[in-house]
Formats: structure tokens, C-alpha cells, sequence
């Protein structure tokens, strides 16, 4: 809004000084993370009052994990102040006319309400109890089924896959070789050439490490069904949202683990949004250039500064706990923006910390149903999932662990970025 304002006022001949430099996506960018730093460093502290006040606490299973009874009773649904550092910024600083910030603004809200809801069944089942008098214990059914969650994120996988692929907006230059370019062709001087570059609408992903690293989902299909390559997409597009939000609830459960680790992503998601929104970087690159991608630039620097300063409350011990509120809320916007800039193959990597989580739960639940019915009692691989929770059970400090995976996570954003240029 304000930078729209600003536009208006300078179209209509009003100058203010120092607008010239608000028309930069990097001043725009570094704003982005001051004022989210802000909003969650001041307005946390106050939030996390507040949720004193109402006795929004967090109820703890009885695992059997070292420190969780010091766990009891701190804040919860801190999320809402996330999604507040991220919004406030974005509406403030950013272009809203780009259809990929249109986009993320809409995802944001969504995986928001969905998880507030979720995080006040829990609260509303824990009062009922202590209203009848009776001993709380927290339980999975206790907030949203399981099945609405999955609803709710299939249907933003729905929107997002949808309007990544029929948006008229959405499109990636491709440089023209011919001697006559189309009538709507690109024309502009790079490193002192002159570069023809034409619209592609066509949805293609990169493939880390190879050097001719575009894939086009289309190929998937055979020649005569690939007119339904829309189909696949979106459901491919579903997938990877569904996992990685997953991945992050579940990653949500030692004090700080899944807002550094989330923090850390943030930053190479940053430098993929901005490297492919710039034309002189993507051609140095050789990578492809995306039209109106940078100003998603400014909604990733607020998420990163809203990650950061929640860390400052949410870290070792904790003061406030993000909930599902900030949990499903995170992971889903890291899967939007990675599909967004055609970087879901690197999913994998930058979001090892995701996966692995994931891939525990998975393998402890299915080993233990198969040992079960195959010798009459259930098994299992760790001492206990999620990941996490095997390495407390070996005694490793809570601080220790989350260091640690803070640690693997910064080396596979490394990674990640010089896929750019290591092909």
C-alpha cells in the first residue's frame, strides 16, 4: 500500500524525498526485514503477554523426554504474530498488482486461519476438561481431523498448481535466435548485447546438478494425453505442499527447531526468487528469468525477518510456541515459493531437515504395523518419532540437537545455491 501510494503520489506530481530509492527491490527487500524484525521482537513481547493473560498454554503429552514438564504451560499460537510480520510488510512494501504476491498473500492467510482453528480446538478441548474437573490429557483428536487439514492444504495446492499453470501472468522470457522476432518480443541490451527474448508460457522445473536443467512436466505423459499435463501438475503441486507443511508441523517440536530451520530456508529461497527476477543475473546464471518475480523477493525477506525475531522468544527455553498456527503455515509458503520459482527438485535438499522428520514418522508407523501383525507385537526403528525425539531419547540436550540441525540445515542451503552455478 505504501508503495503504491508513493507511485500515485509521484504520478501525480507530488515528489517526496528519497522516493527514487523505494523504487528498488532491494531497498524495498532490506525494509521488508527490518519492519518484521520489529513487529515480532516489539509486538511479540506484548503478544506473548497477552496470551498469559487468557491462559493460552501449551498442554504436553507425558513422552517421557527430558525437560518437557518445563514445557507446560508456555504460550502457544505465537504463529499469529509470524503471520502478522510477514503480511504487514508484504502489503506495505510490495508491488500487490504481481500475481505470484497476490498468490503468497492468499496462501498465507489460508494455512493461517487453518491452523488457528486447529490450535483453538486443542485450547477449547483442554478448557471443556479443567471446566469438568477432570485430568487433560493432550491428544491427536483434540484439534482439526486430520482429513480437514489435508483438505485444506489439497485445496491450496489446487490454487496455487492452477494458477501457476492457466495465469496469463505467469510466463518465463525465452531468448529468439530467428532473424525476425514475433510481433511482443523482448528487446534489450545485456553486457552491451542486444537480447531478443520472446514469452514462454510453459511450466518447466529445474533439475539440480545437470547442465541442460529444465524438465517440462509435460514429458511425463504420453504425446497424446499431454494436453491433460495441467492435471498432473496441480497434482504434483499438491504433493509437495501437503509434504513439506507436514514436515514442518512435525519438525515443530524442540524449542526454536523449526523457525531456524525455516529462517535458514528462507534464505535460499530468497536468492533463487531474486536471481531468476532479475534478467542481467538469470542471463549470467543461465538460468531462466521469470517476469514480476522479484517483488517476491520482498515477501520472503519479511518471512525471514518474521522467523528471526520469533526466534528471539521461541528459542532456547522457550517463552512462546508457534503452534500449528505458524508450523503448517510456514511449510506450506516454503513449498509454494519453491514451486513458484521452479526450484521443487530442490526440495529434497534445502528442506532435508522436512524430510527426514517426515520420512521417521513414516518408517516408525509402518515398521511397527507390519512387526506387529507379522509377530504379534510392533517394533520399531528409532526409540521414537519424529527424528527429533530419538535423539533426546539417546540423552542429547534439547539446545544440542537443535544447533546441530540448524547446522546440516545451512549446509544444504549452501548446496542448494551453488546449484546455480555447479551444473
Amino acid at each position: 500500500m505504501l508503495y503504491h501510494l508513493i507511485q500515485w503520489l509521484e504520478s501525480n506530481g507530488t515528489h517526496i524525498p528519497g522516493s527514487g530509492a523505494f523504487g528498488f527491490i532491494t531497498t524495498r527487500l532490506l525494509l521488508a526485514v527490518l519492519l518484521s524484525l520489529f513487529i515480532t521482537t516489539v509486538y511479540g513481547k506484548r503478544l506473548i503477554r497477552y496470551l498469559q493473560k487468557k491462559q493460552i498454554g501449551e498442554s504436553v503429552r507425558e513422552l517421557g523426554l527430558a525437560g518437557e514438564s518445563t514445557k507446560k504451560g508456555t504460550p502457544t499460537m505465537g504463529g499469529i504474530i509470524i503471520i502478522l510480520a510477514i503480511l504487514i510488510p508484504t502489503l506495505l512494501l510490495a508491488n500487490l498488482t504481481k500475481v505470484y504476491v497476490r498468490l503468497m498473500i492468499f496462501s498465507t492467510i489460508w494455512l493461517g486461519v487453518i491452523g488457528f482453528i486447529d490450535d483453538y480446538l486443542k485450547l477449547r478441548a483442554k478448557r471443556i476438561a479443567q471446566a469438568q474437573g477432570s485430568a487433560y490429557k493432550k491428544s491427536d483428536k483434540d484439534g482439526l481431523a486430520g482429513w480437514f487439514k489435508i483438505f485444506g492444504q489439497v485445496a491450496l495446492g489446487i490454487t496455487v498448481g492452477a494458477t501457476l499453470w492457466f495465469n496469463g501472468n505467469v510466463k518465463t522470457w525465452r531468448e529468439y535466435q530467428g532473424a525476425n522476432p514475433p510481433v511482443g518480443a523482448h528487446v534489450t541490451q545485456i553486457n552491451g548485447k542486444t537480447r531478443t527474448y520472446v514469452d514462454a508460457k510453459e511450466v518447466v522445473t529445474t533439475i539440480p546438478f545437470v547442465k541442460n536443467h529444465e524438465f517440462n512436466y509435460a514429458r511425463l505423459l504420453p504425446q497424446s494425453l499431454r494436453g491433460y499435463a495441467w492435471v498432473l501438475y496441480i497434482a504434483i503441486v499438491i504433493l509437495i505442499i501437503t509434504a513439506v507443511s507436514n514436515g514442518a508441523n512435525l519438525t515443530d517440536g524442540l524449542d526454536g527447531l523449526a523457525t531456524g530451520t525455516s529462517a535458514l530456508i528462507s534464505v535460499a529461497l530468497a536468492v533463487f526468487a531474486y536471481a531468476s527476477g532479475s534478467l542481467l543475473i538469470a542471463d549470467y546464471l543461465n538460468i531462466m528469468y521469470i517476469p514480476n518475480l522479484g517483488e517476491l523477493s520482498i515477501f520472503i525477506a519479511a518471512m525471514l525477518g518474521a522467523c528471526v525475531g520469533f526466534l528471539w522468544y521461541n528459542s532456547y527455553p522457550a517463552q512462546v510456541f508457534m503452534g500449528d498456527t505458524g508450523s503448517l503455515t510456514l511449510g506450506g509458503l516454503i513449498a509454494a515459493l519453491a514451486i513458484i520459482v521452479h526450484k521443487e527438485l530442490l526440495i529434497p535438499i534445502f528442506c532435508g531437515i522436512f524430510l527426514v522428520e517426515n520420512l521417521s514418522v513414516m518408517l516408525q508407523v509402518t515398521w511397527f504395523k507390519y512387526t506387529k501383525s507379522k509377530y504379534g507385537e510392533g517394533r520399531r526403528i528409532f526409540l521414537m518419532s519424529p527424528l527429533h525425539h530419538h535423539y533426546q531419547k539417546k540423552g542429547y540436550h534439547e539446545a544440542k540437537i537443535v544447533t546441530r540441525f540448524w547446522i546440516i540445515t545451512l549446509l544444504l542451503v549452501v548446496l542448494s545455491i551453488v546449484t546455480l552455478k555447479l551444473r
